[in-house]
């Protein structure tokens, strides 16, 4: 760690504030859980964190082991950041926050979702005892951006880019995937949504992602 701020306790939960308790290092490892980027990409996808900070916090986090910096091959030869599989352990505790964040008194803000954050809501909102049997890809097309969502044997993993064969797929904007997500509505089918293969099995994922009361 390049920073000086440390909480001198050995606790292990403090060590790990130590890496991860500034602001926006628990946001770059949000968006960095399905998949690298690249600077640009981070900073469009945290447009509040000014230059000078979030190139702080990734090298803070370079130090701390949480991520790596590496160089594609042809054709993109871009330089991008990525977890190791030490950060990556993260996800599950991420997903338990933002199941822990939804209970929060503070009023939601008007500022959109990103694409990596509708892609956590899926984690945090699934009930995997509705998943049942169901076992299929899913392309989910938000824009340009592209995820893969696999389900199989009651798990749910996603990551970014195209899938090799998908059973359906959902394209749309954010908005709507917001709506379809956390909302429960619009059905399937609606304008803005462009829905491709087995509808049906669409819908059982999407009905795992609201299971009647759950707040």
């Amino acid at each position: 760690m390049t920073t000086a701020r440390t909480y001198g306790d050995p606790c292990a939960a403090a060590r790990a504030l130590d890496l991860l308790g500034e602001r926006w290092a628990l946001m770059i490892v949000r968006d960095l859980l399905f998949g690298p980027k690249r600077y640009s990409d981070l900073q469009s996808g945290l447009p509040n964190a000014s230059p000078t900070v979030l190139s702080q916090r990734l090298r803070d986090l370079e130090d701390g082991g949480v991520i790596r910096r590496r160089k594609l091959g042809p054709p993109a030869r871009a330089w991008v950041y990525e977890l190791t599989e030490w950060g990556h352990d993260l996800e599950p505790i991420l997903v338990h926050l933002g199941r822990w964040g939804r209970r929060s008194p503070r009023k939601e803000t008007t500022t959109p979702l990103g694409t990596d954050s509708l892609m956590l809501a899926v984690k945090s909102h699934l009930d995997p005892a509705r998943l049942g049997d169901l076992d299929a890809t899913f392309l989910v097309g938000v824009g340009e951006e592209v995820f893969t969502i696999r389900v199989s044997g009651g798990e749910l993993a996603i990551r970014r880019g195209e899938p090799d064969r998908w059973d359906a797929a959902l394209r749309t904007d954010s908005a709507v995937l917001k709506a379809l997500i956390i909302d429960g509505t619009p059905p399937p089918g609606q304008a803005g949504a462009e829905i491709t293969g087995d509808r049906a099995a669409l819908q059982r994922l999407l009905d795992a992602l609201h299971p009647g009361d759950q707040t």
